[in-house]
């Protein structure tokens, strides 16, 4: 296929572009600030350390007042989240969502200027059938809150995974999974008319554990590949980011919603990870953040929407020390909590270069044979078949890191209704016995690996059953 050059003169003054302070004011480049970690800064001061950054847009995963105050007058664009957990009552009831706009956007828009809401995290991928009939209707409420208050600006939309996709090799044969396609076609119907995004969450880092080889992950990090060609199109891909987002391209034109724009939500690299997990390294995140803002910054965009980049918040500001799973999940920080770079990928203001494509040399294990298909390796073996299983926290651990271990599993999806309250299990009413319960239901959905009862050591597998009265804990034999 044949490619289109910049002639010389154009080429040499938006060379001259990239080299000048015009690069430090870039719409596309956003960043994630999650917190569950307890030695954050505070937002005044992360809201500085933005400002020092070319970085114009802020995604929370929930609406924290203090950080969207912080962030006031800044003229920094920011996303808040509604929880998964919010989604039936935005559903149901009018005057809910009207609430939470009075609560969470009214007393703080314009002056902080909030772009954009995001209804639930990877809702439709969570095989929840009732929380996805419902995830349209609570969006629609929001956005008649939004309207009915003059704040129509506000765009609303959801946050998906690439699971979303059946088919995504090649790029052009992207197709979304038939188990999803009623509740899509609302939803891509409300975007159409709306102008608001479909946001993804694609990540290379994820493509490459699962096909450890050095090809892969030269092809995931940006650096000199031999390319994938889409025999369809004959299209050569050089990178594993612009065939993520093509394919979505691709699966979004097949329905007939051409002019739905795509929101990248995440996307990152971890610098560093447990001893059996392959990809993680200080090398590799640097590379992969460095050349994806380069790829930005070119403003070449992908094969498929060429001339534009993509809206795209990199994973993440800060590390979240409370994170439960392997390591790799608590070192995706770009910035330490004194505010110093965990390593540098052309971000700041001061004068620093942008990052060519770096040097460095891909890290492919650790000590794992490169073919390995692996990408969880457990530690500890699984329990033998004919006992029961079930994730527990250990004792002694604290209420804040129990409270970081409920938000974050029943933040990702799972059905925490029976410790609501009238639930099965809400009583007793303390965190601890939250917390066990949930953390055991993410235990149970993931595969039940002994990586997903680790909780940064906080859990321990238990062979006794947790269940009483009328509170039945998930679990049972391998």
């Amino acid at each position: 296929m044949a490619s289109t050059l910049l002639p010389s003169t154009v080429f040499v003054f938006f060379s001259f572009l990239l080299a000048t302070d015009i690069v430090y004011s870039q719409s596309f480049i956003g960043i994630n600030y999650g917190q569950v970690a307890d030695n954050l800064p505070p937002p005044s001061a992360t809201a500085k350390l933005l400002q020092s950054t070319s970085i114009e847009k802020v995604r929370l995963y929930g609406a924290d007042p203090a950080i969207i105050k912080a962030l006031a007058n800044t003229g920094i664009g920011i996303v808040i989240g509604a929880a998964n957990g919010d989604i039936p009552a935005l559903a149901a009831d009018p005057n809910f969502a009207k609430n939470w706009v009075n609560a969470n956007v009214a007393p703080f828009h314009p002056a902080s200027k909030i772009i954009l809401i995001t209804v639930g995290n990877e809702v439709i991928t969570s095989n929840q059938e009732n929380l996805m009939n419902q995830l349209v209707p609570a969006i629609q409420n929001i956005q008649n809150a939004l309207n009915s208050m003059s704040l129509g600006d506000i765009k609303v939309s959801t946050v998906h995974s690439m699971a979303v996709l059946r088919q995504s090799e090649p790029p052009s044969s992207g197709m979304f999974h038939p188990n999803y396609m009623t509740v899509l076609k609302e939803l891509l119907e409300f975007n159409n008319a709306t102008g608001s995004p479909f946001t993804i969450n694609p990540y290379p880092y994820f493509a490459y554990r699962s096909d450890p080889r050095p090809e892969t992950l030269a092809f995931c990090l940006f650096q000199p590949n031999a390319g994938r060609l889409d025999t369809n199109t004959n299209i050569k891909y050089m990178n594993m980011f612009d065939a993520q987002v093509d394919a979505i391209r691709s699966a979004l034109n097949s329905m007939g919603f051409k002019n739905v724009e795509i929101v990248v939500a995440e996307t990152g690299w971890p610098y560093k990870g447990d001893n059996d997990e392959v990809g993680p390294s200080l090398e590799n995140a640097k590379a992969f953040n460095g050349n994806l803002i380069a790829h930005l910054r070119s403003m070449v965009g992908t094969p498929l929407m060429p001339g534009k980049s993509v809206d795209t918040y990199l994973f993440a500001l800060y590390d979240e020390d409370l994170k439960p799973g392997p390591g790799s999940e608590r070192a995706f920080g770009l910035f330490k909590p004194d505010l110093t770079m965990t390593y540098d990928v052309g971000l700041s203001k001061n004068g620093q270069s942008t990052p060519s494509s770096p040097k460095t040399t891909p890290v492919t294990t650790p000590s794992s044979p490169a073919n390995n298909p692996s990408t969880k390796a457990p530690t500890s073996p699984k329990p033998k078949a004919g006992g029961g299983s079930w994730c527990l926290p250990k004792g002694g651990v604290s209420d804040a890191q129990l409270q970081a271990n409920l938000d974050y599993a029943c933040g990702r999806g799972l059905d925490c209704s029976a410790i609501q309250p009238g639930g099965a299990c809400f009583e007793p009413n303390t965190i601890a016995s939250h917390a066990a319960y949930a953390m055991n239901l993410f235990f149970q959905n993931g595969g039940r690996d002994p990586w997903t009862c680790d909780f940064s050591q906080s859990a321990t597998l238990s062979s006794n059953n947790p269940s009483y009265d009328g509170c039945n804990y998930p679990g049972g034999s391998t």
